[in-house]
């Protein structure tokens, strides 16, 4: 027999005030039988049936577990591949603190709502490169998300493609991945697409079955991009103003019937991007049979209430004449 819950201070507490009120109702009856000269033998069942409906239901919320049984448990689950844009741009404070402190923070939200997912992070700009593969530990994710910033990546231009390609070839060539539909990409960026071959490799990603969601980040008025000494400034010497370009993040989840998600200053659909990827059917990965024990607590509780319905039923004289 196992016990849910171990004999703790709860419990300690509870049998010592029955004791107590007990004791003091034992010594109640002893001394008006010794002013009567009367015997109170009987008042020993009444507390030997009391105790045992105690113990009863101290029993019963320990939580007493027996008899083993087979249950069949499956292990079910999707492959996440989060791509997240890492160009200087990213850095605008026209979603406060920043675009990507936004990013990281809904990204903890996002891993937190996959924990029986794979999730792995791809960071991009001109060039990509996997920041972390697919894994189940998302502890250590977490601490990779943590550590994103615009210096991570060379700052030549924003290119779809190179991030979208790597993704699909890990997803499809991971030892132990799910089947294609379980597939996912999310595509994180503010910016236009200056890749060539992008719409190829968007077409390749559609063919895979894989799905593809993209999240747009910034506002369509922008702001400057901070720098340490100030804010950027273009070749003529102007402040360069950033701002979000939706149309190429569109374009792409259209053309591999997938969705487009933003968040600017006055929308933010991270929870609308968290449903629709949870819509998304994991498979199953792996079934296996496991041991188990029931809670059988309700015996012991059934038990205790027959008892204390039986003592409320029939009267003993605790004083006889």
């Amino acid at each position: 027999m196992t016990w849910y819950h171990a004999f703790g201070l709860t419990e300690l507490l509870m049998l010592a005030v029955f004791l107590l009120l007990y004791v003091a109702f034992l010594r109640r009856n002893f001394v008006m039988s010794r002013r009567l000269r009367s015997k109170s033998r009987s008042v020993w069942v009444k507390f030997f049936v009391r105790s045992l409906y105690f113990a009863l239901m101290i029993i019963a919320l320990l939580g007493p577990s027996f008899g083993a049984a087979q249950r069949e448990v499956e292990a079910v689950g999707k492959d996440i591949y989060v791509a997240v844009d890492l160009s200087q741009s990213m850095d605008a404070i026209d979603i406060q603190p920043s675009r990507l402190a936004k990013v990281k923070f809904e990204l903890r939200n996002l891993v937190d709502a996959f924990a029986s997912d794979r999730i792995g992070l791809i960071i991009f700009s001109s060039e990509a490169f996997i920041q972390c593969p697919l894994t189940f530990d998302h502890n250590a994710l977490s601490i990779f998300i943590e550590t994103l910033n615009t210096s991570l990546v060379p700052n030549t231009g924003t290119n779809f493609g190179a991030p979208l390609e790597i993704a699909m070839e890990k997803l499809e060539d991971e030892e132990g991945a799910a089947p294609n539909q379980s597939k996912i990409i999310l595509l994180i960026s503010d910016g236009e697409d200056f890749g060539e071959n992008t719409r190829t490799i968007a077409n390749d990603v559609e063919k895979a079955d894989i799905k593809l969601f993209t999240l747009g980040v910034g506002t369509p008025q922008g702001s400057p991009i901070p720098t340490r000494r100030g804010y950027k400034v273009g070749p003529d010497g102007a402040q360069v103003i950033t701002r979000l370009d939706d149309r190429s993040l569109r374009d792409l989840a259209d053309q591999t019937d997938g969705e487009y998600f933003e968040i600017t200053d006055r929308v933010n659909e991270t929870k609308q991007l968290i449903g629709a990827i949870q819509e998304i059917e994991g498979q199953v990965r792996d079934t296996r049979f496991v041991d188990v024990q029931a809670n059988k607590y309700f015996y012991f509780l059934l038990a205790a209430l027959v008892l204390m319905v039986l003592d409320g039923l029939f009267t003993v004289k605790i004083i006889q004449l």
